[in-house]
């Protein structure tokens, strides 16, 4: 375990070099932030208890979505196209010869790369939004290590759905149209848009049930404090169950494809 730490610490300290970068990211995940933040402004004067959240709680939910988007990855982005690149030159092949396992490589360092987001992309949005708006932030202390925990196990569901992602370039060459799909399903099911309370009938249930809603909707609402007790243990058991269905799937398809490795030019 110690090596996946020294990946997952080299995750962190690759993704902190780029220090312009998170800067023009805090900018962009701030000014998105105070337009979606006037929009549900908008939106709770005509409809005060929409969704069952109050105007204070629905203006967190904006800018804990601000918070977590790199984090959690929701609209992709991170270690997917390099391992899909990889996988179209066959470079793959050098790391299967590597005595580690490929799953677990990219997991280290993708958990490396979300502390680093959390810390270097989500707090300052966050602190930003609450100097301009009147957050519902906890006022138990407890919540706090809740909202981590329900963060982490988010961020593995987003690395489970994006390695298979990446897999799928073992058969389709270029992954880069199931790579578009995600995103968008990312996007929409996570509840980066609008929370997926808000969601009608049978499109809530099915979008509460997909495991894109471990990536935001969970966690944010762990942070407002409507997963309390055995409430908490069900969203905590949601999202390491889904975690779990689809790192075995990562795992089965990894299987399949390395005993069949197809490299393309050459």
């Amino acid at each position: 375990m110690r090596l996946y730490a020294v990946v997952a610490a080299g995750g962190f300290r690759r993704y902190a070099t780029y220090r312009i970068a998170t800067v023009a990211g805090v900018f962009t995940n701030t000014v998105f932030g105070f337009i979606m933040a006037y929009t549900y402004t908008a939106l709770w004067d005509e409809r005060p208890r929409l969704g069952g959240y109050d105007m204070s709680q629905a203006l967190t939910y904006v800018w804990l979505g601000q918070a977590l988007l790199m984090t959690c990855a929701m609209m992709g982005g991170g270690f997917e196209d390099e391992l899909m690149e990889r996988i179209r030159t066959g470079d793959v092949a050098v790391d299967l010869y590597r005595p580690i396992d490929l799953q677990l490589w990219w997991l280290a360092g993708d958990l490396g790369r979300a502390a680093f987001h959390l810390l270097g992309r989500g707090i300052m949005p966050m602190l930003l939004g609450s100097f301009a708006f009147d957050l519902a932030l906890p006022t138990s202390p407890g919540i706090w290590p809740a909202f981590l925990v329900s963060v982490a196990l988010g961020v593995v569901v987003s690395f489970a759905i994006r390695y298979l992602v990446a897999l799928s370039a073992f058969w389709l060459m270029d992954g880069a149209g199931a790579a578009q799909i995600a995103f968008l399903a990312g996007m929409f099911f996570s509840g980066l848009l609008l929370p997926l309370n808000l969601f009608p009938g049978l499109l809530g249930e099915v979008a509460r049930a997909l495991p894109w809603s471990a990536l935001l909707q969970v966690p944010a609402d762990v942070f407002l404090g409507r997963h309390t007790g055995w409430g908490l243990v069900r969203a905590y058991g949601f999202q390491a169950g889904w975690a779990l269905a689809l790192l075995s799937v990562g795992r089965l398809l990894q299987s399949a494809a390395t005993r069949r490795v197809v490299v393309q030019g050459g």
